[in-house]
């Protein structure tokens, strides 16, 4: 295996494959270099004198600036760099787009076209509550429906979209809360949906029907808690109603643009930049080149790369949209007194990130070189097809759940540390590096790593394009194996 890899022709910084020993020498463009201190696996080293005050260069763009003169040889990071990063800034616009390629495959999933004409990749039986306090009932009354009717064929599986929410929140905070389950209530891997309620929350069942607009009865039925004498077993007639009109739900051959996908980081670590998030990247070019659809989120990852994706918007109208989505996300940093560049985190430092802009030029590398042709606020669906940004934190699970809200069928989620995480549709962990992949073979379900030892870019992508289409057909993922399923709402504001 190689000791190290040096990303572009212009970069000052090399990253170690593995760990490599002081005063190793290493060939660098001709140039023999010695170490003058141990690098560990994914942490970088300078294979140029930077001065202080100097740029350091990854990925061919700054990720922040030496503090301190650092000599060739020498380790890289937190101790020597800082941010260049600032607040609300003005942006040009100057495209650079590049050209949608057209597919001459005819790529299919086994999937369930639903009444409305979209597509699910599962055909699930959900519990979706109003408010928090309901949680247990909703335990309840799967309990007692699968003593009833025994198998829950042809549903695959049945659960809660447990929260915390629903009351006690105002504003905004209550606005999320109602959009997001909504979009949950009408998500095309549901193929049927009981909406739970208590009867005295804030997000008031009657309402929250009214908002969902036109839906399919014979599949979302309603239960306020407080109105039935036994809430249990009215929950489980209402879900032998919607078994009984699921019955004759099968997978068909649908065609591959009908997927929707979001993609997602978390844990990262020195590699994620150059195995995992570059994948998910060809992969996200090769949907949008079928006429498929891709959506990136975690905002505040995205700063100090966001000028490469204002560069592929469309037009000017989607530039302005990109410019306020980055700065509308650094004014809620600095309306709670915050910096924008608190980030990146201790695991992703451990694993040789240094800075934000280095995290973001790892990150948006997730969504490849296609345009990007739409930006969609928190809680707003899918419109159109190809790259899309959404508005989301960069926390996991709120971030997650937003693409799932969005109509994500599933969710890429790339991490060089590893997670079990999982939200409420089939979640996939890819790993940046095999040592996670082998470590953790029961949260992680595929490996980029092998990109370092030696695997083909090409061949690595076919293999995943074909593991993408068996999990869309219905093939289980490990969030979905171990039961790791969530849902993270966004809050900003007071609790009463």
């Amino acid at each position: 295996m190689k000791a190290f890899i040096k990303i572009k022709e212009s970069d000052n910084v090399a990253v170690a494959i593995r760990p490599i020993d002081k005063n190793v020498q290493l060939d660098i463009d001709g140039t023999i270099i010695e170490l003058k201190e141990a690098i560990n696996k994914g942490h970088k080293f300078a294979v140029k004198p930077i001065r202080r005050g100097e740029d350091v260069i990854k990925y061919s763009f700054p990720i922040g600036h030496a503090t301190e003169d650092i000599e060739v040889g020498q380790w890289v990071h937190t101790h020597n760099t800082k941010t260049n990063l600032s607040s609300v800034e003005e942006y040009q616009y100057a495209p650079n787009l590049t050209k949608v390629r057209s597919e001459n495959k005819s790529y299919t999933f086994k999937g369930y076209r639903r009444k409305d004409g979209r597509v699910g990749i599962r055909n699930e039986l959900w519990i979706v509550p109003t408010v928090g306090c309901v949680n247990g009932i909703a335990d309840q009354i799967i309990r007692q429906f699968h003593e009833k009717v025994g198998s829950i064929a042809p549903f695959e599986h049945i659960h809660v979209l447990k929260h915390n929410y629903g009351c006690s929140q105002l504003g905004d905070d209550h606005v999320n809360t109602r959009t997001i389950l909504s979009n949950a209530v009408k998500h095309p891997n549901a193929g049927g949906v009981l909406v739970l309620g208590l009867g005295c929350e804030n997000n008031e069942i009657d309402e929250f029907r009214e908002q969902l607009g036109d839906f399919d009865s014979s599949r979302v039925k309603f239960l306020r808690s407080q109105a039935v004498m036994n809430e249990v077993e009215e929950g489980v007639k209402l879900l032998v109603e919607i078994y009984e009109s699921a019955k004759e739900d099968k997978r068909e051959d649908v065609p591959i643009s009908e997927l929707k996908v979001g993609l997602k980081c978390g844990g990262s670590d020195g590699f994620s930049g150059i195995t995992a998030n570059p994948l998910l990247g060809q992969f996200s070019d090769f949907l949008v080149a079928n006429g498929g659809t891709t959506v990136l989120t975690e905002v505040p990852e995205m700063f100090g790369a966001e000028k490469l994706l204002m560069e592929r918007a469309k037009n000017e109208e989607v530039f302005e949209q990109i410019v306020d989505l980055i700065n509308d996300f650094k004014r809620y940093f600095e309306k709670h007194d915050q910096p924008v560049y608190e980030n990146p985190s201790p695991g992703n430092k451990a694993g040789g990130i240094t800075t934000l802009e280095d995290k973001s030029l790892g990150c948006t590398q997730k969504a490849g070189t296609s345009p990007v042709v739409e930006v969609l606020k928190y809680g707003e669906i899918l419109r159109t097809n190809g790259l899309n940004l959404l508005s989301a934190p960069g926390n996991d699970l709120v971030a997650a759940s937003a693409l799932a809200s969005a109509g994500c069928q599933l969710v890429l989620f790339t991490t060089g540390r590893g997670t079990p995480l999982g939200t409420f549709v089939p979640t996939i962990k890819v790993s940046s590096n095999t040592q996670i992949y082998e470590t953790k073979p029961h949260w992680i379900d595929f490996n980029a790593g092998t990109l370092i030892d030696g695997e083909s870019q090409e061949e690595l992508l076919n293999d995943f394009i074909s593991y993408i289409i068996k999990v869309a057909s219905g093939e289980k993922v490990n969030n979905e194996i171990n039961h790791f399923r969530e849902i993270g709402i966004f809050k900003s504001g007071v609790t009463l």
